[in-house]
């Protein structure tokens, strides 16, 4: 862990070289009247919009849309089978039907499905509700990815990535907008206009975000019911594990001394004990992870691998042929196809071997999974 000394409150940073921009971001937030005790870069940390991605804020009364940001309960399940391996034929075929039935992208399903209903002053939720229920089940795009892994524990695993889709992005964008109409203290450019958490917006905002987190909790889960199906079909293999955790969301939590919302973009808890999940880029390892409860980092931990190159830059720079040549050497079935596949290449993300060590303080490995197949949003 590396610090860094701002006019604010000091930098705490695991990853040993934080992009500028990441660290530019960090010191504004740095310098927010109600943050708390420090701010905690992850291990895999680059810049997003505000705050920075893999970053940790602790902030007394006050919750900030846009460090939680538009994705609210963007998270990873990962599930354990009660396979021991698998032929690639068959993962073919298990993939192939998996394409059929989770929609990607921007589409959605054709029917509704049963979520839990909206609560009281939740209005962008009861706006966006009829529209939610076709939206469950389904991955998305941009970095959210479902993939067959071959666990250090002997057995086939099957994780998702993705998140709230766009009813999480309405509800960012509705109580950012409140915010920026109420935030006269910060500087705009900054992008971190906030709430007061015990206002009537704040508490709002609040209620729209924790059901937003519930949705994505339940979105994983019905695309994995989807996928067991076909993998059961396929194989006679069953879901025996599931975990399926958040890294977009604000917590109320104590520390320090104090009861603050710890705002985690891009990360993930990791108390003593409790189980994370650490998604690598495509073609490398993931793990499962459990928490060593450090309190510099509040518990936290990093997300993914974090990128080195932006979606654009990736697709301008990387090699299509160098990126499907590694993928195919290691054996892993993949779709890079084309160009604009190249935005989700293993090069335009960070290293995992030195995101891992670079947080060996915070958690420690459970299983390691490696990359059979994939398949992005």
């Amino acid at each position: 862990m590396k610090t860094f000394k701002t006019d604010g409150l000091d930098i705490l940073s695991w990853c040993m070289e934080p992009e500028e921009g990441a660290l530019e971001q960090a010191k504004n937030i740095a310098a927010l009247p109600f943050a708390h005790k420090h701010i905690a870069l992850m291990a895999d940390t680059h810049q997003g919009f505000g705050m920075p991605i893999g970053g940790v804020l602790a902030a007394v009364n006050a919750i900030i849309p846009n460090a939680v940001g538009v994705d609210i309960g963007c998270g990873v399940l990962a599930c354990r089978t009660s396979l021991t391996k698998i032929d690639k034929d068959t993962l073919k075929n298990i993939m192939g039907g998996v394409r059929r039935a989770v929609p990607t992208g921007f589409n959605h399903r054709k029917q509704p499905m049963d979520i839990e209903p909206p609560p009281e002053n939740a209005s962008i939720v009861q706006q966006e509700h009829k529209s939610a229920r076709k939206q469950v089940g389904t991955l998305g795009g941009g970095n959210h990815f479902i993939e067959f892994q071959q666990g250090s524990d002997g057995f086939i695993w099957i994780m998702i990535h993705s998140g709230s889709r766009n009813l999480g992005k309405k509800v960012c964008d509705h109580y950012n907008a409140a915010a920026k109409a109420v935030t006269k203290d910060i500087p705009k450019a900054w992008d971190l206009a906030y709430l007061k958490a015990d206002s009537d917006i704040g508490k709002q905002y609040i209620i729209e975000m924790q059901y937003c987190q519930r949705f994505s909790l339940r979105n994983r889960e019905v695309m994995l019911d989807d996928i067991a199906k076909i993998f059961s079909e396929a194989t006679g293999g069953e879901v025996l594990e599931t975990f399926n955790v958040h890294h977009n969301y604000a917590r109320f939590e104590h520390h320090y001394g104090k009861d603050v919302w710890v705002h985690r973009k891009g990360a993930t808890s990791a108390k003593e004990g409790e189980i994370g999940i650490i998604p690598g880029s495509q073609g490398t390892k993931s793990y499962i992870v459990k928490g060593l409860g450090n309190p510099l980092s509040f518990n936290s931990c990093s997300h993914g691998a974090g990128r080195v190159m932006g979606r654009k830059q990736a697709q301008r720079t990387l090699s299509l042929e160098d990126e499907i040549a590694k993928l195919d050497k290691l054996g892993v079935l993949h779709g890079i196809r084309g160009v604009k596949d190249l935005d989700e290449a293993a090069s335009a993300y960070k290293n995992i071997d030195v995101v891992m060590a670079e947080q060996a303080d915070l958690v420690k490995i459970h299983v390691e999974l490696t990359p059979l197949g994939v398949i992005k949003g």
